[in-house]
């Protein structure tokens, strides 16, 4: 059997640029991997069978399954395999889990088939599969465009410890984007900000966080409290509905907030 961590990742800073023609959005973000995971355990079998420790997520719709679809289509393997997966990140959450998940069962099959595929062939499954899923296959640090599926790899950022907190409801990334309102955005040079953060002094922003706000009390009541607590860097993380804070302080919350202190991997 091989056992894989699937990380959570989180956006230093998110720029909305301009909405495209298919309907998506055209961004530019820094991608940072943080030491929280949920876990993928494979092995070939004589059938192909799915789990998850989240009964929800157990369905023909889960990522994990397309990906497996897809790298047999792909790769031209005859193969069956089975698949536990092991959740810890939150759904909903803004940080990347069904496409880490994905990622790494790609990475995974790779793995035990001997592989079959090159970097470039796992790359096109990814994009077919998500906007998040390409860089999840390497993640680290990384500064993407495009739907958030064009990867620049970069030098490994400087090790931060941060809080992810999250309220018990989440936030479907769609809803998001529809709401929000281009005209009303910040000017931000992304390129800027993603030099300033290579020297260890870069901003952090979110241009999808005032539209979540709008759609998410919860949300918008956690960043108050937060900041009643005394944390200044509070900001959301991909489409929410996680916050996370590079404060010192330690978050005061009831036991159903989700409250994990991790780092950059």
């Amino acid at each position: 059997m091989l056992t894989l961590n699937s990380p959570a990742k989180v956006n230093l800073f998110l720029k909305v640029l301009n909405k495209r023609e298919d309907g998506y959005h055209d961004i530019a973000s820094l991608f940072q991997t943080i030491d929280l995971f949920d876990e993928i355990r494979l092995k070939l079998s004589d059938q192909d069978e799915f789990t998850c420790s989240d009964p929800e997520l157990q369905n023909k719709e889960n990522l994990v399954v397309k990906a497996i679809r897809l790298f047999r289509e792909k790769s031209g393997k005859d193969f069956f395999v089975s698949c536990h997966l092991v959740k810890h990140i939150p759904k909903e959450a803004g940080l990347g889990g069904g496409s880490s998940n994905a990622a790494t069962c790609l990475n995974g099959l790779n793995q035990l088939l001997n592989f079959p595929l090159e970097n470039d062939e796992l790359l096109d499954i990814a994009r077919e599969l998500g906007s998040d899923v390409p860089f999840f296959l390497y993640g680290g640090s990384a500064y993407c465009e495009g739907r958030g599926d064009k990867i620049k790899r970069i030098k490994p950022l400087e090790p931060k410890r941060l809080w992810v907190i999250k309220p018990p409801e989440g936030i479907p990334t769609p809803e998001v984007y529809k709401c929000l309102d281009l005209n009303q955005l910040p000017s931000k040079n992304p390129l800027q900000t993603l030099q300033d953060h290579l020297l260890g002094k870069g901003e952090y922003y979110n241009d999808l966080e005032a539209a979540a706000l709008s759609i998410s009390p919860a949300v918008k009541e956690l960043k108050e409290i937060l900041k009643a607590q005394g944390f200044e860097k509070v900001m959301l993380s991909g489409s929410g509905s996680t916050l996370i804070a590079f404060d010192e302080l330690t978050p005061e919350l009831p036991p159903e907030y989700f409250v994990r202190k991790c780092r950059f991997t």
